[in-house]
């Protein structure tokens, strides 16, 4: 088939392009142009009228969260909202009979309420970068796409070889052999690997789900404990995991609260809530039982790729 990636020189596109390019035709939309090994060609954003005729759209471009807080809102909303928006306005009058978007399990929930987040959830992001991928979301929802399909996508934390963010910065602080003083609490979260998110994709494309909203994630939660002792082991270190009280804990974190110290209330809950994503609807849609890379695995390889980079030896 002919694709349309937009977004596609960024981690989770350079990945995606790595795995369709073997059977299909690939295009890509972005700001930046650099020739890419599969592409056919790439094109900008005022040049949406010289593509040519794709069968699935991938929308991938959009303002990734900012973890440090540093960027303003309207940017969120003037990328997360305006370009799907114009990409979307662009697939309801082309030929292209699927459109798949990437929004995120942000756009769902910033803490999960109850066990498992299940895409019956009533949306409540919190924050900029959740709440623009909604309006996205609510944009889409709005439109008649008739005898097309459309699909919402919402993946957890996405990890893989090239990939930035948390994972990066919870690797370098294992790495140092700065100890986890959180090991009394054993929460779970829930990741994506990206070889898993490449082969969904690939289902979307060459089976025909139902249009909806799924959630994207691995079969199994990881705990943060079990993600420092990963860690260390890619190191070939001992993991350095502190179980102080709890109690003590809490109370540190209120002072913290207090005197606006790193670790607060907040900054706590954030470290030791479970965040689990259920998947059943997913694999349901796509007609498989378990994905191909299981979460331990797929973490394996993104943390010896980390361990092969100098930067984090």
């Amino acid at each position: 088939m002919n694709l349309l990636i937009t977004g596609l020189h960024g981690f989770v596109g350079s990945n995606l392009v790595s795995t369709l390019k073997e059977n299909h035709k690939i295009y890509g939309l972005d700001i930046v142009f650099p020739e890419k090994e599969g592409v056919v060609k790439t094109f900008s954003w005022n040049e949406l009228d010289k593509i040519p005729e794709t069968d699935v759209i991938i929308h991938l471009a959009g303002k990734a969260h900012d973890t440090k807080n540093q960027s303003e809102t309207q940017v969120y909303f003037d990328i997360n909202l305006g370009l799907t928006q114009k990409i979307f306005d662009y697939f309801l009058q082309s030929k292209a009979k699927k459109f798949i978007f990437f929004s995120s399990v942000k756009a769902a929930a910033d803490s999960v309420e109850g066990d498992i987040l299940t895409e019956d959830v009533i949306p409540k992001p919190v924050g900029p970068y959740g709440e623009s991928k909604i309006a996205a979301e609510k944009y889409i929802q709005s439109k008649d796409w008739k005898d097309k399909k459309v699909y919402i996508l919402r993946p957890c934390m996405i990890h893989g070889p090239g990939n930035k963010g948390n994972l990066n910065l919870l690797y370098n602080v294992v790495s140092k052999g700065i100890p986890w003083p959180l090991g009394a609490f054993e929460n779970l979260r829930s990741f994506m690997n990206i070889e898993n998110l490449s082969y969904i994709i690939e289902q979307f494309i060459i089976k025909n789900p139902p249009s909806d909203i799924y959630h994207l994630a691995d079969d199994e939660p990881l705990s943060t404990n079990k993600l420092i002792r990963l860690i260390a082991e890619s190191k070939n270190r001992k993991p350095k995991i502190w179980k102080i009280n709890k109690s003590l804990i809490f109370f540190i974190a209120q002072i913290g609260g207090v005197l606006h110290l790193p670790l607060n209330p907040e900054r706590l809950r954030k470290l030791t809530e479970n965040y689990i994503v259920s998947n059943q609807k997913l694999k349901k849609a796509i007609g498989v039982e378990k994905l191909p890379v299981n979460a331990i695995d797929g973490m394996e390889r993104t943390l010896a790729y980390f361990s092969s980079k100098k930067n984090y030896n």
